[in-house]
């Protein structure tokens, strides 16, 4: 009789323990990264902050069209000038005083109104529109600066990762000669050549940011060579050996995505870096030159005129907050990337 009573039992705890096993979700790995990043306020407010720029500097001179980047205002300030004339007649002294063509004084260093939502610069250009477009100018040659040094980086530190030997030690050495370049004093002849050059103003931050791009890959290709190091006698990758496959698809396919992780943890921190870099050429006079605007091109106003400095905020503080902004925003969004991609993090 407890046989019957447990067999009959069996079927019943099945039966309640089917459901459960119904129920049951596995999270993918992606969805685990996702959730672990939306835990974390600041990567929350981080990316709040990188997307609100993104919108303010590429959709604000869509929507805000009322004054352009390069348009002065010349409706400032009508000003005479009196010429004065001495006639002597009969030995009487006339002095004829005439008012010569008015003319019309640009707008320059206007307080904040209705008209100029952050008021003018000493030149008459809006503020609140090159403050879109300076951040334009920031992002975009950031964004593409970073590509460039993670594809390069991974391209030889993959190289040099995979095959060592006397491959290894020549991307290494050449690493080594480029971190030893003197930055600065080799962008200031570049900019020299370029200000002889007929290269336009709004394109010489690019050709600088190319040159940054050859001696700072340098970082990225020693981080992917050490992870595949040590990854390159791992089990996959004697199974890899084993079924043939090439020396390309065994380092794109197979090493390269498992430093993945690492790498987009760096871009996103470097990204801050380079805005910092940008502005930093641009307050130097070594970047985007007058009349365009960038981030450190606005600030560099400063640097020549005291009045500004100490009786005009809205001029170079604006510019100065966006940099702010967008550095922690990047760095942030990075950290909170570090985390939810640390396997040994909380689920």
């Amino acid at each position: 009789m407890e046989e019957l009573k447990n067999q009959q039992a069996a079927p019943e705890a099945a039966d309640s323990e089917a459901p459960l096993d119904k129920n049951v979700r596995l999270m993918s790995p992606t969805r685990m990264v996702v959730r672990r990043f939306f835990r974390s306020k600041l990567s929350i407010l981080g990316l709040v902050m990188v997307i609100s720029l993104f919108l303010f500097s590429f959709l604000g001179p869509v929507i805000y069209t009322q004054w352009g980047e390069i348009q002065l205002d010349e409706s400032g300030k009508t000003e005479y000038s009196i010429a004065e004339t001495t006639y002597t007649v009969n030995g009487v002294e006339y002095t004829l005083r005439q008012t010569t063509e008015k003319y019309l004084k640009d707008n320059f260093l206007a307080p904040p109104s209705a008209e100029h939502i952050l008021g003018t610069d000493n030149e008459g250009y809006d503020i609140f529109v090159r403050l879109m477009y300076g951040g334009r100018i920031s992002l975009t040659v950031s964004f593409i600066a970073v590509f460039l040094i993670t594809i390069l980086g991974v391209v030889l530190g993959g190289v040099a990762g995979y095959f060592g030997g006397a491959v290894d030690n020549v991307i290494m050495r050449l690493s080594d000669v480029l971190m030893c370049l003197p930055g600065v004093p080799i962008l200031l002849i570049i900019s020299t050549i370029l200000d002889a050059s007929d290269i336009d103003a709004k394109y010489r931050i690019y050709l600088l940011m190319v040159y940054l791009t050859f001696i700072s890959w340098t970082g990225t290709a020693r981080l992917v060579r050490g992870q595949i190091l040590s990854l390159r006698e791992q089990e996959y990758m004697v199974a890899a050996e084993a079924m043939g496959y090439s020396t390309f698809r065994k380092i794109f396919k197979h090493l390269v995505p498992n430093v993945m992780p690492q790498l987009i943890v760096q871009m996103s921190l470097s990204l801050g870096s380079m805005i910092l870099y940008e502005a930093t050429l641009s307050y130097l006079n070594l970047g985007v030159k007058a009349p365009y605007a960038a981030w450190g091109t606005m600030i560099n106003i400063i640097s020549t005129n005291q009045d500004i400095l100490q009786n005009h905020l809205n001029v170079w503080v604006p510019a100065g907050i966006c940099i702010v902004i967008a550095v922690l925003g990047f760095n942030f969004v990075g950290d909170g990337l570090r985390d939810a991609l640390d396997p040994k993090a909380r689920r």
